[in-house]
């Protein structure tokens, strides 16, 4: 095991101000565990908000990337690759969808996802363009996708917003009802709205949002960009409500801390034809050789039922927290899951308080507060029990 070194902290003002953040500065970490610059350790339960599938540097990944490194880094779009043409194989076939466009991102997925729905109304319906998203929903950080998202106050953020994105809520299919028009051609919206506070949308609510969508002919868009790999349990978070959607998007876990996303679809879907899309870094062979990894690993025999044990051990501890507090139960699926505590900025409060508990003799607990009051749990896929274990320790000493 490589010994954490003592040494002055860098200088952090050449990065732009994006985010609060705390002052610890990560240098490495082993599976569920982050080591920082002053030799202090953290039970990390956020997993790069939900991206690294099977924790911090695991082995799978080296190898992978140790290996492609010296085969293939980049051809370039214009051209085919092998791994690239493997990794859409084998989507498209644990999907049950037919083709795929890479990205680097959940949010250029998304993008992309957005620019053929368009283009499908074009072709389709009689130039249809509007997508019917969801008010809380998040889709990503480029212009259109912060467009698409009903995050409180991004429509003021980058204003004018890209139109053509009437939002509904949740689980009303009333109001999605409402929306539809002779202008619309698709509706898009998370299986679990988890920037919100992880906010699941019913198996009723999906099964009939995809039987109103046949009816009327639209698109339904599933952003699994969170849900997906693996994350809530099963493959895709789709499973639960038993549908299927015409396109999808993937990113965070499909490449487990390596940048790539992409998007699926129909064969009935595909109307993109030569230079409608692309990206210099699309199907790049080295992060399909990691996504090859992750999911070997992520489909492997008892994988998902020791996800199903673990999620079932989280939310036992967090509802016995809740119930203590006189707080709801926990909301999620898989190891995607939430509890709201009780008094204004409580879970913001308590994140803080569980980092900076860190020393060099205790360490500290890394969760993500979602909402003022709600804390947000997304661990690496292969969290160990006794992991879980110390980790609902630390919390429910801090919440005493």
């Amino acid at each position: 095991m490589t010994l954490a070194l003592h040494t002055p902290p860098p200088k952090l003002d050449a990065l732009m101000n994006v985010a609060r953040r705390p002052d610890a500065v990560f240098t490495h970490g082993h599976g569920s565990w982050l080591h920082d610059s002053q030799g202090r350790r953290y039970l990390d339960l956020v997993q790069g908000w939900a991206v690294n599938t099977l924790g911090h540097a695991p082995p799978q990944i080296a190898a992978a990337l140790a290996a492609q490194s010296q085969r293939l880094l980049q051809p370039g779009p214009g051209f085919f690759n092998d791994r690239a043409a493997e990794l859409a194989s084998r989507l498209a076939a644990l999907s049950g969808l037919d083709r795929v466009f890479f990205t680097s991102s959940g949010a250029e997925a998304n993008e992309g996802a957005i620019k053929l729905a368009r283009k499908f109304g074009q072709v389709h319906r009689g130039g249809a363009h509007e997508i019917v998203t969801f008010e809380n929903a998040f889709h990503g950080r480029t212009l259109a996708t912060m467009s698409a998202s009903g995050k409180p106050g991004f429509d003021r953020l980058f204003a004018p917003q890209v139109p053509g994105f009437p939002k509904a809520r949740l689980n009303d299919l009333d109001s999605v009802r409402a929306l539809i028009g002779p202008q619309t051609v698709a509706v898009m919206l998370e299986p679990i709205q988890g920037e919100a506070g992880v906010i699941e949308a019913t198996p009723g609510f999906m099964q009939a949002l995809r039987a109103l969508c046949d009816e009327r002919g639209l698109l339904l868009i599933l952003d699994e960009v969170q849900t997906g790999v693996g994350r809530t349990g099963t493959l895709w978070g789709f499973e639960a409500a038993g549908v299927k959607p015409d396109v999808m998007t993937l990113g965070k876990g499909l490449g487990g801390g390596v940048p790539i996303g992409a998007l699926l679809a129909r064969e009935a879907v595909c109307c993109f034809e030569p230079g409608d899309q692309g990206g210099t870094y699309c199907g790049n062979p080295l992060m399909c050789a990691v996504a090859l990894a992750v999911l070997d690993a992520v489909t492997g025999a008892g994988f998902l039922d020791a996800v199903a044990a673990r999620s079932a051990q989280l939310r036992e501890g967090l509802d016995a927290i809740a119930r203590r507090l006189g707080s709801p139960p926990v909301v999620g699926r898989g190891l995607l899951l939430a509890l709201e505590l009780p008094g204004d900025d409580a879970a913001t409060r308590l994140a803080s308080t569980l980092i900076a508990r860190a020393d060099e003799a205790e360490p500290g607990l890394l969760v993500n507060a979602v909402r003022p009051r709600r804390l947000r749990f997304m661990p690496a896929l292969n969290v160990e029990a006794a992991e879980l274990a110390s980790a609902l320790a630390m919390l429910d000493a801090a919440v005493s």
